[in-house]
């Protein structure tokens, strides 16, 4: 009876190993809010003086930093991904150029000082990851200063601000990180538009300026997931 009772125990199996944790559901959809910074320069400005337009190279470059706003809806069972997004940021992305004229030395100080847009997002999304593209509406705020310094030393500066309206279209890629939160990185090309500065202020006449920008930016976004589907979530 013992060596049947030991032999009886050698015998019996382990326990089963405990069944795998679920596999990470990726939701995309619902709101999401963020911060975003980057990089903007122009290759192209449009200058307009008396009705004759003069289109060359503009090397306006500097920085901007601002927020995101945005939802998507990602159908179930799908791996497209459609949304829409508004963002703003601080902008300085400028340029100074100074000269002799027969009246003085002239400098002219050209910055845009705010950038956003309004766009629309068409995404293929395969699980954390996220490839998009975009386009809409853009805008933003420039400021226009001349200075003339005469011979004897005093200056004259004159000053404005005008908004543009334009619009842009790019691309970029986006990664969930962890549960809620995703990282960015994203180009686009902006065509803000061209807008009269002067009507007697600067020049006689008013002068109109244009810029096309490209700018690449990072960002970090926060999904809260409202209206997402009812499971667990990365």
């Amino acid at each position: 009876m013992v060596t049947a009772a030991s032999a009886a125990d050698i015998a019996r199996k382990a326990p089963p190993p405990p069944p795998p944790p679920p596999a990470p559901v990726y939701d995309w959809n619902g709101f999401y809010i963020g911060v975003m910074g980057g990089w903007g320069f122009s290759d192209r400005a449009s200058v307009t003086v008396g009705g004759v337009t003069f289109v060359g190279a503009g090397n306006l470059e500097g920085g901007f930093v601002g927020g995101t706003l945005g939802y998507n809806f990602a159908p179930m069972g799908s791996s497209w991904l459609f949304g829409i997004e508004v963002d703003g940021a601080w902008a300085d992305i400028n340029r100074s150029v100074t000269g002799p004229t027969a009246f003085g030395a002239f400098t002219l100080s050209d910055r845009i000082d705010a950038i956003g847009s309004v766009t629309g997002r068409l995404g293929w999304t395969w699980g954390p990851g996220l490839l998009y593209v975009k386009g809409g509406w853009a805008w933003a705020d420039q400021t226009l200063s001349a200075t003339l310094v005469g011979p004897l030393g005093g200056a004259v500066t004159a000053t404005q601000t005008n908004f543009h309206s334009g619009w842009t279209v790019g691309g970029g890629l986006e990664y969930l990180f962890a549960p809620n939160w995703s990282a960015k990185v994203e180009y686009m090309y902006v065509d803000i538009g061209s807008t009269t500065f002067g009507n007697g202020t600067l020049l006689a006449g008013g002068v109109g300026v244009g810029h096309t920008l490209h700018t690449i930016k990072g960002g970090i976004n926060y999904h809260f997931n409202w209206g997402g589907p009812v499971v667990a979530r990365y």
